[in-house]
């Protein structure tokens, strides 16, 4: 059998496209997992919970956003937080403050007010107001106005004596309802960051 000789040029020019070809794809081989080194970074991570919106309403009126309002007057979203594998019927509610999740509560009023106010609790024992606010800037505060059994029924309350309904929206379009929730007897049902907490507030599946 002949031996087909290839001539030293075309090898040479052979040889050096290989070598092109292997360098780009090695280069493209870098890039990639330099990305994919980015995306895993634990602060790119993002969440399976499901975030509810939780919004004041009257049907005649338009929804209102509520919030979560400190003493100098920042406002924080108020959110209802859906775990990935647990159902939709309880959910917690919390104010988000930067990239914390403040539980939300009912506490005891310190002057003689007949309603019971709705606070976030930060770490130090600080509390945020709950507030409901449109779309002018103007806000109620969001409190509990009365008790059957262990649910406390909670309203956004005008100046005018307007209460607006509190509610929890999926992204899917169901509904919670906002309620504070009794599991004892006691005034004092709990005590977070030194803080003395009357009730729970949680967003329930209503049937």
């Amino acid at each position: 059998m002949k031996t087909i000789r290839i001539p030293s040029v075309i090898l040479k020019i052979s040889i050096l496209f290989l070598l092109l070809i292997f360098s780009i794809n090695y280069g493209y081989a870098q890039i990639d997992l330099e990305n994919r080194s980015k995306l895993i970074k634990p602060e790119t991570a993002i969440s399976d919970d499901v975030i509810w919106q939780v919004k004041a309403f009257r049907p005649e009126t338009q929804f209102l956003k509520v919030k979560a309002i400190d003493k100098k007057g920042k406002i924080y979203d108020v959110k209802a937080i859906q775990s990935p594998d647990s159902p939709s019927n309880v959910l917690n509610i919390k104010a988000l403050m930067d990239n914390k999740r403040l539980p939300i509560k009912i506490v005891v009023p310190k002057n003689n007010d007949k309603y019971f106010p709705l606070v976030a609790i930060d770490e130090n024992g600080k509390l945020l107001k709950v507030i409901a606010v449109n779309d002018e800037g103007k806000y109620l505060e969001v409190k509990a106005i009365s008790k059957s059994g262990n649910i406390i029924h909670i309203s956004a309350l005008s100046k005018s004596g307007e209460a607006f309904n509190i509610v929890a929206i999926s992204p899917f379009g169901e509904v919670n309802s906002v309620m504070g929730i009794k599991m004892t007897d006691a005034v004092e049902e709990t005590v977070i960051n030194g803080v003395s907490v009357f009730a729970h507030v949680k967003a329930i599946k209503q049937n």
